[in-house]
C-alpha cells in the first residue's frame, strides 16, 4: 500500500471513529422528560355524571404549573364547556361494596396504572343503609389491590359531601355517621410508602345550594369540590402544602374575633346539626404581615357539648374547655392565609355557638 493510500485510509477510519463518539454520546441533562404522574379519580356519579369538578380541577393544576400530569381511567370525558384531560372510573350508581365484592378495580387498574387516586366514593352505599364499618371494610379491600399494583400508591379519600334527596330522609345522618368514621381508618391503613389522605368535602357543602337534586353537584358545587382537592391532591404530587388562597366558594364565615397584636384570627361555626349531634368547624386565619410556624386556638362550650371526631388540625378538650393545634402540614400560615379544621359532636339540650381565639407560635 503507497504512503498516500496509508494516509487516506487512516483519515477514513478517524473519520468513522469521531462518527461513532457522536453517535453514541449521552444525552443532555433533562433532555428526557420524567414520566406523567397518572391520577385515576375513582368514585360513582358524583365523579362521573359529568363529573366537571374534576375538569376545574385539572384547570387549578395547568394554571398553577403542575401540567407534568395524566388523569386516567376507563371511561372517557364528559362535557364541561372546555377541553379538560378527564379520563376517569367515576361509575353511576355503583356501591363501593360491589367494586370490592366483585373485585371491578384491579382490571381498571390494570388498563389505567396510577401513581394517584382520588376516592369519593360510599353515596350509594350510605343510600342503601350500609354500615360504615362494612363500607370501610370494602375500602380496604380497594387499598390493599390499590397497593398490589403499586406499593407507592398515594390514595386520597373523601369525606362525602352531604346529601339530601326529598327520597332519602335518612341519607343525611347516615352520611355525617359514615364520615365521622373514616380518619380514624384512614389513619390505621396508611402507610409511610403509601399514605391514606383523608380530604374533608363536607364541611361548607350545602345540597340545598351546591346540588342540582340534594345529591349531585352543581355548577357552585363542583367550584368547592375542585378547591377541596386540589391543596391535597398538589401535597401528593410534590410533597408540599400550597400556599392557600381564598376561593370565595364557601359558607359565609362569622366575623372572627381578631387579636391583632399576634394577627391570628379565628371563627367558630356549626355547619350542620341534628338529633343529639352536630358538625362544627373552626377557621384559624393570618391576618398579619408575617408569616406564622404554627398556630392554637381556644373555645369553650357552654352547653356541654363534647367533640368525638376531628380533622385538619390536633383538638383536645378538658371540661368545656377546647384546644386546637394545627397539623403538621398546616401551621405554618402566609399573610391572608388560613387552615380549617372540622369536627363532630354530642349535644343535649341546646348547642350554642362560642367565640373562639387563637395565637401563633
Amino acid at each position: 500500500m503507497s504512503p498516500r493510500t496509508r494516509l487516506f485510509a487512516t483519515a477514513a477510519t478517524l473519520c468513522a471513529v469521531a462518527l461513532t463518539l457522536l453517535m453514541i454520546r449521552p444525552a443532555p441533562a433533562g433532555a428526557l422528560a420524567a414520566d406523567p404522574v397518572r391520577i385515576m379519580a375513582l368514585g360513582d356519579s358524583i365523579t362521573g355524571s359529568p363529573g366537571c369538578w374534576r375538569a376545574l380541577l385539572w384547570q387549578k393544576l395547568q394554571a398553577a404549573g403542575y401540567t407534568n400530569t395524566d388523569f386516567v381511567g376507563t371511561l372517557p370525558a364528559q362535557g364541561c364547556g372546555f377541553v379538560y384531560d378527564g379520563e376517569n372510573e367515576g361509575h353511576g350508581g355503583y356501591l363501593a361494596t360491589n367494586i370490592a365484592n366483585q373485585s371491578l378495580l384491579p382490571g381498571w387498574l390494570a388498563a389505567t396504572d396510577p401513581d394517584v387516586v382520588i376516592m369519593h366514593l360510599g353515596t350509594n352505599d350510605v343510600w342503601s343503609n350500609i354500615a360504615p364499618a362494612t363500607i370501610l371494610a370494602a375500602f380496604s379491600t380497594l387499598v390493599d389491590q390499590m397497593r398490589a399494583s403499586n406499593p407507592a400508591m398515594r390514595i386520597l379519600v373523601a369525606q362525602i359531601i352531604p346529601v339530601d334527596p326529598p327520597s332519602c330522609t335518612e341519607c343525611a345522618a347516615r352520611t355525617v355517621a359514615f364520615n365521622a368514621a373514616i380518619p380514624a381508618w384512614a389513619a390505621s391503613r396508611t402507610t409511610a410508602a403509601s399514605p391514606v389522605t383523608v380530604v374533608d368535602q363536607w364541611t361548607g357543602f350545602v345540597p340545598a345550594t351546591d346540588t342540582s337534586d340534594g345529591v349531585h353537584p352543581n355548577a357552585a358545587g363542583d367550584v368547592k369540590i375542585a378547591n377541596r382537592w386540589y391543596p391535597p391532591l398538589v401535597q401528593a404530587l410534590t410533597g408540599t402544602q400550597p400556599t392557600p388562597t381564598p376561593t370565595g366558594t364557601g359558607s359565609p364565615a362569622p366575623t372572627p374575633t381578631p387579636t391583632p397584636a399576634a394577627g391570628c384570627t379565628a371563627s367558630y361555626r356549626v355547619t350542620g346539626q341534628w338529633q343529639g349531634g352536630f358538625q362544627g368547624e373552626l377557621t384559624v386565619a393570618n391576618s398579619g404581615v408575617t408569616a406564622s410556624r404554627s398556630w392554637t386556638a381556644r373555645f369553650t362550650f357552654g352547653a356541654g357539648q363534647q367533640v368525638a371526631q376531628s380533622w385538619g388540625g390536633v383538638v383536645t378538650q378538658s371540661g368545656a374547655d377546647v384546644s386546637v393545634g394545627n397539623a403538621a402540614w398546616n401551621g405554618v400560615l402566609p399573610p391572608g392565609g388560613n387552615a380549617t379544621v372540622g369536627f363532630i359532636g354530642s349535644w343535649t339540650g341546646s348547642n350554642p355557638t362560642t367565640t373562639a381565639t387563637c395565637t401563633f407560635g
